[in-house]
């Protein structure tokens, strides 16, 4: 390999122009083409600043903590109580109902669509009157603080799509996530950490569940400072971010100040913004080296607040802790903080698998609502909680008075939100006697993301970034906010 003519290579646009002089052939050849119609950064904020522009107006809210649970969890074993359904087990899902709505390749050949009611029991709880099912009791003691969205739906039939379609609001893959445009917009209110910080966990329930991609978390085409920060849950926390065996603090200190001259150079040279991102990162390295340890070194939290999130809170990579961690980085200022449980899909032995999941994730979330209260935190802090679709009510596979599985079911499954800018003790929308459409105040992806954006003083069609030739913005062309939810 030739390092001058792999240099000579990578030779663009911007630099030929740049170093070819200023004749009047190249000024009237340059002012040709439209710099608009490129992804720049010329204007673009740092990490830690945000946008000049943001916030729209005052914000209810600081920052998120988005509990996602991947896979999918059942909406009428949890939150959407049918009790109708129970006299109805093992007929068919009547025409009207279903209205010829499509089915994933695992249902779409069964020549019966039984209906299986759920088997575990629901009661009210709180001021509120919430339904929830005996699987999440604490949960139930938090209800007032939480607002059920009973009435999502979505576009995506199938896991990869329809969990890309929440992250970035479309179902391909390239688009920035939500995370990442809230670090473009907001900054984070630390420089010693990360404005996006993403953690997964593997549940009980599916130990085989769908996988998850880093590009959930990524920048796409905004500038990759803005990507999620993935926090791991054995050895460093973080990769590469240990100095290597040999190479002390100061060593490593000199080593980056002479590589951010070198890149300098190549930045005035080429102009290129990812060349301010290398820098911008390896500086952010070298601060999270001291931050990142303290972080998730729990061993000074009291007793008590460790008993709260659950006997799992001190097994670091499980749901529990990373709770624990969520609440820890929300004191220190991050901006978005992600964390996937994986384990949802239940198409067979539902009731057995998603006892497992509840029991991952019951305790802790209502944990992380309570400590967030009690330290004053849950006002600015914006919770949800929620899967990329529903479960069907139909049976998938046999039917038994104890055991049933369900399908991907998009028209209908329910969330719940806590926190900043967030009316507590209301549920919102509601479903057919069939938890199977939505008919009363449907809530599509567009209009969560537009919400979530708005809590955090966010007009969401004003957050924009230009793209060969198109502005672009999470919720793409869609979206209203759900203000009847909103405080």
């Amino acid at each position: 390999m030739n390092p001058l003519h792999e240099n000579q290579l990578l030779i663009t646009r911007r630099h030929f122009f740049g170093s070819s002089g200023a004749g009047i052939g190249v000024l009237a050849l340059a002012s040709l083409f439209n710099n608009r119609l490129f992804a720049t950064s010329d204007k673009a904020p740092t990490a830690s600043s945000g946008l000049p522009s943001l916030p729209h107006f005052a914000p209810k809210a600081k920052r998120v903590i988005y509990l996602f649970q991947s896979g999918a969890p059942s909406q009428m074993d949890l939150f959407d109580y049918k009790p109708k359904l129970d006299k109805l087990r093992g007929t068919e899902l009547p025409d009207s109902i279903r209205m010829g709505q499509r089915l994933t390749g695992m249902t779409a050949t069964q020549t019966s669509f039984p209906v299986a009611p759920s088997i575990f029991k629901f009661s009210r709880h709180g001021r509120s009157g919430a339904w929830l099912s005996g699987l999440m009791p604490h949960t139930a003691r938090v209800a007032d603080e939480l607002c059920f969205v009973k009435s999502m739906h979505t576009e995506a039939i199938n896991h990869d799509p329809a969990i890309t379609f929440f992250q970035t609001g479309a179902q391909l893959a390239g688009r920035p996530s939500m995370g990442a445009w809230l670090s473009y917009g907001l900054g984070t209110e630390n420089h010693d950490l990360p404005a996006f910080v993403a953690m997964v966990s593997q549940g009980t329930g599916n130990p085989n569940d769908q996988p998850l991609y880093d590009r959930l978390w990524g920048s796409g085409f905004l500038p990759t400072t803005h990507q999620g920060i993935k926090f791991r849950s054995n050895g460093d926390p973080v990769l590469f971010l240990s100095n290597p065996a040999g190479l002390d603090n100061s060593r490593r200190r000199r080593i980056l100040d002479d590589l951010a001259k070198l890149n300098q150079i190549k930045l005035e040279e080429f102009g290129d913004p990812e060349i301010a991102t290398r820098i911008a990162q390896y500086e952010m390295a070298y601060r999270m080296q001291a931050s990142v340890p303290e972080l998730t070194d729990v061993s000074k939290e009291p007793k008590h607040v460790l008993d709260l999130y659950g006997p799992h809170s001190r097994t670091p990579g499980t749901f529990a802790s990373n709770c624990l961690l969520a609440r820890r980085l929300a004191e220190r200022g991050v901006r978005f903080i992600q964390l996937f449980h994986r384990g949802w899909d239940q198409h067979v032995a539902l009731p057995k698998q998603i006892a497992g999941q509840c029991s991952d994730t019951d305790q802790a979330s209502a944990a992380l609502i309570l400590d967030l209260k009690q330290r004053g935190l849950l006002d600015e802090t914006l919770v949800v909680w929620g899967g990329e679709f529903g479960r069907t009510v139909y049976c998938q596979g046999t039917l038994t008075q104890t055991d049933y599985g369900r399908d991907h079911h998009p028209r209908c499954f329910s969330i719940w939100m806590a926190g900043g800018g967030i009316k507590p003790g209301v549920s919102y929308g509601e479903t057919d006697d069939y938890s199977y459409n939505v008919v009363k105040d449907p809530v599509h992806v567009h209009d969560l993301q537009a919400t979530l954006l708005h809590c955090l003083g966010i007009d969401h069609e004003k957050l924009t970034f230009r793209f060969q030739g198109r502005d672009y913005r999470l919720t793409d062309v869609h979206g209203n906010v759900v203000r009847e939810i909103v405080t």
